[in-house]
């Protein structure tokens, strides 16, 4: 009884308690250490009638004091331990500051000074609160290996120096497209696995989205925070219904829309609309629009693809990379036919390495009766396909082509 009740309070509390405790300790090694003490403390001592009424500020004080127990003994931390022993008592951190702790947690986890793959292990461990072993095993790699990558960036940002501290209102804005990339890097490699036997790695995209959520309630104000945010809940709606019950993949037209979640789209709505509010439009609120169009669709023949294609023509002005365009140009295709697409995928150069450049371009070339072209662009998308449920789905339609 006390581990589900010390499970639910999880979630909510572990980013606040171990963002405190960064501020306090200066050190996410410690932090996340007296963290994880209090609440195994919590699951041993908590139960129906003896749970706190304020769990939230039982788990610091008890964290705090397991950091002074710990500061005595590393004399690293000497300097620190008579400012911690001060703050036992003081109450957990106000709204505002609470705010502020949970960001710095999340700016620092993404510092620029740390490779991308640092501050998605980072971000995951200390804001999402993922052991060592449940993130090496959302990214397919040893726990061993994942061990050592957190100690290299946990070092680096000692050695470094590297500050726990939000931004400043001039440079927010440069600081948090960073963070917004990582938080949507961690729900690409959920939503669509690189590699692996699955398509879909559930557990990244619910930290993602979760994630999302926390950064856009933290910034009300940042449209692409709240943009982010409804992109992944609207196209996270969908995720039950992508695949079969064999794990093969189900493409969009093909999917059983009356499974999506309809608690996720609106969640993306509200996300959307607040974004709406800022007036200011960026890429991933154009990306988000461009979702909730197709949840608002109850098909794919009643998808207005002519509107779908105008708002790529809008994300391309923001961002003009290869990717939009293979994106526009399969919008093109639903729209006005497969040769619209084929011509507009033949104005782009970058993507031959690209699988769903070949994927593209096979089922256009397929549509226009040019066969043996289409069975040439499926081989090649195969050649560049780990996943094995992508992969499964390029065999099969490879051999479906005449």
């Amino acid at each position: 009884m006390a581990q589900s009740i010390v499970a639910q309070v999880f979630a909510e509390e572990w980013p606040r308690v171990v963002a405190t405790l960064v501020r306090d300790l200066r050190d996410v090694d410690a932090a996340e250490d007296a963290a994880q003490q209090a609440f195994t403390e919590a699951a041993e001592q908590w139960g129906p009638n003896t749970t706190p009424d304020k769990p939230g500020a039982w788990l610091l004080t008890t964290a705090r004091r397991r950091s002074i127990d710990r500061l005595r003994r590393e004399a690293r931390f000497e300097d620190r331990l008579a400012q911690l022993q001060a703050k036992i008592d003081i109450p957990p951190p106000s709204p505002h500051q609470l705010i502020d702790d949970q960001l710095a947690l999340i700016f620092g986890c993404c510092h620029p000074s740390l490779d991308v793959k640092a501050q998605v292990a980072l971000t995951l461990r200390a804001v999402c609160g993922l052991s060592t072993a449940q993130i090496a095993a959302a990214f397919l790699i040893p726990e061993p290996t994942m061990a050592k990558r957190l100690v290299r960036a946990k070092s680096k940002i000692r050695v470094a120096n590297i500050p726990f501290t939000t931004p400043d209102r001039d440079h927010l804005t440069s600081r948090l497209a960073p963070v917004l990339a990582i938080i949507y890097l961690i729900y690409t490699e959920g939503h669509a696995a690189s590699d692996g036997q699955q398509l879909v790695r559930g557990s990244l995209c619910d930290e993602a989205r979760w994630l999302a959520g926390l950064v856009a309630d933290l910034l009300p104000n940042e449209s692409e925070a709240s943009g982010l945010a409804a992109l992944i809940c609207l196209t996270d709606a969908r995720r039950s219904t992508r695949t079969d019950e064999s794990g093969d993949v189900v493409l969009l037209e093909d999917q059983d829309r009356s499974l999506w979640n309809c608690s996720l789209i609106e969640a993306g709505n509200r996300h959307l609309d607040r974004a709406r509010m800022s007036g200011v439009v960026g890429s991933y609120q154009v990306q988000a629009w461009i979702a909730r169009e197709h949840s608002g669709a109850a098909s794919s023949d009643e998808t207005d693809w002519h509107k779908i294609a105008s708002f790529y023509d809008v994300l391309f002005q923001l961002e003009p990379t290869d990717v939009v365009a293979l994106n526009r140009a399969v919008a093109l295709s639903k729209a006005s036919g497969p040769q619209a697409g084929l011509d507009a995928l033949a104005t782009i150069d970058g993507l031959d390495s690209y699988r769903y450049y070949h994927v593209a371009r096979a089922e256009f070339l397929s549509q226009l009766g040019q066969h043996d072209k289409a069975r040439a662009a499926f081989s090649q998308a195969l050649l560049q396909t780990t996943n094995e449920a992508e992969r499964t789905f390029l065999k099969n339609k490879l051999a479906a082509t005449p």
